[in-house]
């Protein structure tokens, strides 16, 4: 094969998402000369499949609750419906808005991009189209798609991934999500919303289970008043074709009959036959292994995103990709906490985190030497205004700094932007206590749980 290129290139990336397009972005900026190589559309799942698409569909179905229980804010308004076409125009055009504009950045930073599907041709090259794309080094970021489970086969009609549901072209009468996490809660959420009778089948005992299990009781509890329903502790055993669609059964002898069946049981790497061991890269269940640098075993090659074990989110995905730029470049760079990272389940109510749990922290510190605060929305004006229930948790080693805060609410997303900086620079509670925050805000509950947690307590009851 041809070399595309007079030159080799400094990077070569092999995959246009999240973490490929951060790397190339910063890469190009700090000098490098970078090839960026995708298959499908740059942007990836993010863009197109995942983070901007379901959170147009979240709004949307904030706005038709909005509508419906106007009445309660003294506000006359008629609810005639989803007019499901629009809402997808709505939804495509802030994805194309957004699409337009990162092509115009990577066009801008003269980055050599390249449509088609490349393939790890050796620890030093890409092939694509024919050619042969050379580089000093090469950024693996081929990411994810949506996982099912043996047996289970997905086929795009009564059997879905979040894939599909994105693009549906009808609003079902009834679905069935399988997997109570991150996934399967949001389209939970904007179903019930459209006015789809839902249930959730989820395994495990809680969920959105990686959650402190405080915030998985109060989402369950909201879920409960949304008319959400959603089964617990039960495993998936089979599904069968109806008449009119789909009986979803489970090991402990529950049926589910609906229209719908929603497979959200979370994403696998896409690593397969991309010659990646080949290279002699090494692996795990399809992941690609790297140290806390974003290196593989091989020298020449880092890898960022979904396609390592580390948080399946967006935004680690950006400074995964961040960071092996700048380490390429020659600069210091720090390796990501991961615990630090902010994590938001787009649902409503919205759950945020950062930092661990109280389980994790009586695990590491002690059950003696753990502290929570918890500040209820109840008492909080704008969340009174807003009409939405929550709480506010922190966890606290004794006498040092909050390792973790947990929110529930109506915007709980907007608010964790602060407790990112609580967390990763150490705050001590009396040190947040003294900031002042304004008033009427949601921030004020953060601000409040604080100042309970230094043991000066405003708006909470005893």
């Amino acid at each position: 094969m041809a070399n595309d290129a007079s030159t080799v290139f400094d990077v070569v990336i092999l995959g246009g998402g999240s973490g490929g397009y951060a790397a190339a972005l910063r890469a190009a900026q700090l000098g490098l000369q970078v090839a960026l190589i995708e298959k499908g559309e740059l942007g990836g799942t993010c863009l197109h499949r995942g983070c901007i698409p379901t959170k147009a569909l979240l709004h949307a179905a904030e706005v038709a609750d909005e509508t419906r229980e106007a009445a309660q804010f003294g506000v006359k308004a008629t609810f005639e419906g989803i007019d499901l076409p629009g809402v997808h125009k709505y939804k495509d055009d802030v994805i194309g808005g957004l699409y337009k504009g990162l092509q115009g950045l990577v066009a801008s930073r003269k980055i050599t991009y390249v449509t088609g599907e490349g393939r790890l041709s050796s620890p030093t090259s890409v092939d694509v189209n024919g050619q042969r794309y050379e580089g000093r080094h090469i950024v693996l970021a081929t990411g994810s798609v949506p996982k099912s489970l043996p047996g289970l086969t997905i086929d795009g009609n009564r059997v879905i991934s979040s894939d599909h549901a994105l693009k549906l072209d009808y609003i079902p009468k009834s679905a069935v999500i399988l997997g109570g996490g991150v996934i399967g809660v949001e389209f939970a959420s904007v179903w019930k919303s459209f006015g789809v009778d839902v249930t959730i089948v989820e395994a495990l005992p809680h969920l959105v289970p990686l959650e402190d299990e405080g915030s998985s009781k109060l989402l369950e509890r909201a879920f409960r008043k949304r008319g959400i329903k959603f089964e617990l502790k039960a495993r998936f055993s089979g599904v069968e074709y109806t008449e009119s669609g789909v009986r979803v059964s489970t090991e402990n002898g529950k049926q589910i009959d609906a229209d719908v069946l929603l497979v959200a049981i979370g994403r696998g790497p896409v690593s397969q036959g991309l010659g990646y061991e080949e290279s002699g890269i090494a692996m795990d269940r399809g992941y690609v292994l790297v140290d806390e640098y974003m290196r593989t075993n091989v020298p020449t090659v880092s890898a960022v995103g979904d396609l390592v074990p580390t948080l399946q989110l967006a935004h680690v995905g950006f400074a995964e990709g961040i960071l092996v730029a700048e380490r390429l470049a020659g600069l210091q760079v720090v390796p990501i906490d991961y615990d630090g990272v902010p994590r938001v389940t787009y649902c409503n109510p919205e759950v945020a985190s950062v930092g661990i749990s109280e389980a994790k922290a009586k695990e590491i510190y002690g059950a003696e030497k753990v502290k929570v605060a918890k500040f209820n929305l109840a008492g909080n004006g704008k969340s009174k205004i807003l009409k939405t229930a929550g709480e506010i948790k922190l966890v606290q080693v004794e006498d040092g700094a909050v390792v973790g805060v947990h929110m529930v609410g109506a915007r709980m997303g907007e608010q964790v932007g602060e407790a990112q900086l609580i967390y990763n620079w150490e705050a001590l509670p009396a040190e947040v206590a003294q900031l002042i925050h304004a008033h009427p805000t949601q921030s004020e509950a953060l601000g409040e749980a604080h100042l309970a947690l230094a043991g000066k307590p405003l708006h909470n009851h005893d």
